[in-house]
């Protein structure tokens, strides 16, 4: 049977009309068990063009392009693959293996084929994997491959729809069992020794963590081994992206832009009251649900865009360097890999001097060598000598022992800050003293902290603000290093910095103290206020009964405490006690004290004295409850907890913590959520009182500096010097390129050929009657009171008439 041409076949059973592809697919697509016998023609017409088109490969009819026969073969070969693509849903089980075919020419032949028939043929295969027909893990390597072929058309097709699938895959949840294969599949290209295919897999894994599709530890560290990649093309790119450049820099083509980084920002819309009073209460229910719709999907852009802009604007936390499982491995590979690369270009050595330096202080690393490389390039005129000193800035932190790094640092004060320097030198030196100081304080001595100060009295605006700001720093590190006319007035002297290694724990909850202060004040307020005479008079009768047994009770609960040790001192000291208490309650006429004999005779003097004891201690057992209570604890609990501390030393540090924090536990125990809420109150009015007082500076944290990039160009002179008149002028008419030549105003309006302005129009208006005649009469009033002053003017009364 002869093949009819591509672009037309007969229909099968009712008439005998012929139709394109086109047409012939919409109708199988509504019908498609009446068009078996059309898809298995057009099946078999692909699988000989495919036949014919291996044949022509197999006789090297080839050229540079592609295929230099017939090309109605490739057009014919490229109309029935996306036709059969599109029908493959409605005919599963007779299209079975037309995906493992395309699959199977483009990884063959792919080379071969002409670059618009390479294009349909991947297209047809996108729209299989996008209808489900087919995996993304079985195509993955054929779309990577297709990228090396040096065709941007087909480069750019192939990388935007590896993105997108694996996004979408990923869009509603994370889907760990897929990633995990695709990732595999792409660890593995990475780790090719081919330059073109390593690259390529690279850039696919640098984009997918950018998008935050996979920012996990797997991809961060497999980003971060790229460093090692023999190609020495591979380790610049992975340099970059770790060194956060906003996308890899390709030679070849621009396909890392993806279409959503192309897309024009939408306007934002801000949702108004009026919207909202339309969408509830205005128009008809369907209406209503329209407007309310909207108005959802205006609100879920809101956010969608809020949270782009504040993943844009945090980028810290995406960085690979984050991620990495044994960081410290990693920086001694790639600090071993800088010293043996003798032949890479300057800007390479410094990429990865940078990554080292930032893995050092973002995991407080220790690289000891790492310090003694620096110190031969430290030079006023060596090149980039901010982007290394800013290097060496990030690799310190409180974790690297100060011997390590007090070469390097007294290289750069000899190198840079001396008065044969530069002022340029002498501020960049400044600076970085003042950048590795506010990490390890303990590098600077009081003599040379002493002589750094002086600079603060240079003519060179910039020297002296360096200076001023290292003297800032140390009022607040460690004002004992300074001279006392140079510490300022509201300084502590007791600050000193931490010890090496040295650790602050937390004991306590931090901030409890702040509520102690807080309640000590409010209580003493409250004693000044009670110390009234009315509450007193009134309080007599109420409350002396119940402090009279709170006391007896406490007195009981001593004397227990007391006997159970048995000293001699003790009895005799509370013999006259137990002898009233006894006389009191009815007691044996026991003598216990020494002075008994002369006091028994005289019971009614005792009875009185008691009374009076009674009821002064009534009277302040209101003001001093909270105290007793507090400082009251029994000697037996201490006396156990003594022996206890004798055998072991566990008990001892723990006895002399319970010692020391036994009011905050005894006061508080478990604090609210009310408590925790006044602490954050109580700290942040403690932080303004302190940034008040300290003028805005305050110390960060050593956590916070780890995470802070030392930017190169705030090490150099930022100051801004006074400007001369040609550059002044300059400035001025740098805006004024759009405007003409000054002209007064009266020679435009001669120059003028339009109509009136709009000035002119209003004088030749025609006015109102009302306003006319008014106008009218105001200007005859006017005229009259002029001509009567006018006419008789007062010239004064003469003195000698």
């Amino acid at each position: 049977m002869a093949a009819l041409p591509a672009n037309e076949i007969s229909a099968s059973g009712r008439t005998s009309v012929k139709l394109n592809l086109t047409s012939l697919q919409s109708i199988m697509k509504v019908d498609p068990e009446g068009y078996r016998s059309e898809l298995s023609l057009v099946y078999d017409q692909f699988k000989s063009s495919l036949d014919l088109f291996q044949q022509q490969a197999a006789l090297n009819y080839t050229s540079i392009s592609g295929i230099s026969a017939d090309t109605t073969v490739a057009k014919d070969l490229g109309d029935r693959a996306m036709f059969l693509a599109h029908v493959t849903p409605f005919y599963p089980k007779e299209l079975a293996q037309f995906p493992t075919e395309l699959v199977q020419l483009l990884e063959s032949s792919a080379k071969s084929l002409l670059s618009g028939l390479r294009v349909q043929v991947t297209k047809a295969l996108i729209l299989l994997v996008n209808r489900k027909i087919i995996d993304i893990a079985e195509t993955l390597e054929v779309f990577m491959e297709l990228q090396t072929l040096g065709d941007k058309a087909i480069q750019k097709l192939a990388f935007s729809h590896v993105i997108q699938s694996i996004r979408h895959m990923n869009q509603k949840h994370k889907n760990d069992p897929k990633n995990k294969a695709l990732q595999n599949i792409l660890f593995g290209m990475l780790q090719r020794e081919e330059e073109a295919i390593a690259k390529r897999a690279l850039i696919t894994l640098c984009d997918l963590h950018r998008r935050k599709v996979w920012c996990d530890d797997r991809t961060a560290n497999a980003i971060c081994t790229a460093c090692f990649h023999p190609s020495t093309r591979i380790m610049i790119s992975a340099l970059s992206f770790l060194l956060d450049f906003e996308k890899i820099e390709d030679d070849d083509s621009d396909d890392s832009d993806s279409e959503d980084d192309q897309a024009t920002p939408q306007p934002q819309v801000v949702l108004n009251k009026e919207a909202m009073y339309k969408a509830n209460h205005k128009g008809t229910k369907a209406s209503k649900k329209k407007k309310k719709a909207k108005l959802e999907r205006v609100a879920r852009s809101m956010k969608k865009q809020q949270r782009l802009s504040s993943e844009k604007s945090n980028t810290n936390h995406a960085s690979p360097l984050n991620h990495l499982i044994d960081a410290q491995g990693f920086s001694e590979k790639l600090f071993s890999r800088l010293q043996s690369s003798t032949q890479e270009r300057f800007e390479v050595k410094m990429m990865m001097l940078k990554v080292i330096a930032r893995t050092v202080g973002l995991h407080h690393l220790i690289l000891l060598n790492f310090y003694s490389y620096l110190q031969k390039y430290v030079q006023p005129h060596q090149r980039d000598v901010t982007t290394l000193l800013a290097a060496a800035v990030q690799a310190c932190h409180e974790m690297v022992p100060p011997d390590a790094v007090e070469p390097l640092f007294k290289q750069i004060v000899n190198q840079f800050v001396h008065d044969r320097s530069r002022p340029e030198a002498i501020t960049v030196g400044l600076n970085v003293v003042r950048e590795i100081c506010l990490r390890m304080p303990l590098l600077m001595t009081e003599e040379l902290l002493q002589d750094l100060v002086l600079y603060r009295k240079s003519h060179e605006k910039a020297v002296s603000a360096s200076a001023r700001s290292l003297l800032t720093l140390f009022r607040e590190v460690c004002p004992s290093l300074l001279v006392k006319k140079d510490r300022g007035r509201p300084t502590e002297l007791k600050a000193k910095p931490k010890a090496f290694g040295e650790v602050h724990v937390e004991s306590n909850i931090p901030g409890v103290e702040l509520l102690e202060e807080e309640d000590q004040g409010n209580s003493d307020e409250d004693i000044d206020g009670d110390d009234s005479p009315d509450e007193d008079i009134d309080g007599d009768d109420s409350q002396g009964d119940d402090s009279v047994d709170l006391v007896e009770e406490d007195g009981i609960g001593e004397s227990d405490g007391g006997g159970s040790i048995g000293s001699d001192d003790e009895l005799d000291d509370g013999s006259d006690d137990s002898g009233e208490n006894d006389e009191v309650s009815g007691g044996d006429d026991i003598d216990y004290s020494v002075d008994g004999a002369s006091e028994i005779g005289d019971e009614e003097s005792e009875d009185d004295d008691l009374l009076e004891i009674n009821n002064s201690i009534g009277k302040d057992a209101d003001v001093d409850s909270n105290k007793l209570k507090q400082k009251k604890r029994k000697f037996s609990d201490f006396e156990g907890q003594l022996n206890a501390a004798n055998n072991s030393l566990r008990a001892l540090k723990k006895l002399a913590g319970t010692t020391e924090n036994v009011a905050s536990s005894s006061n508080y125990g478990i604090l609210s959520n009310e408590d925790f809420q006044r602490i954050r109150e109580l700290k942040a009015k403690k932080d303004a009182r302190t940034a008040l007082t300290q003028h805005g500076f305050k110390l960060p944290t050593s956590d916070q500096l780890s995470l802070k990039r030392v930017d190169a160009a705030t090490l150099e002179a930022n100051i801004k010097r006074k400007l001369t008149k040609e550059q002044k002028l300059a400035l001025i008419r740098e805006g004024r390129e759009d405007r003409g030549k000054y002209q007064a105003r009266s020679s435009l309006k001669k120059k003028k050929t339009g109509g009136l302005s709009n000035r002119e129009k209003e004088h030749k208006k025609i006015m109102p009657d009302a306003a006319r005649k008014a106008r009218i009469s105001r200007s005859r009033q006017q005229k009259k009171t002029k001509q009567k002053h006018s006419d008789k003017q007062f010239r004064g009364r003469k003195a000698w008439k």
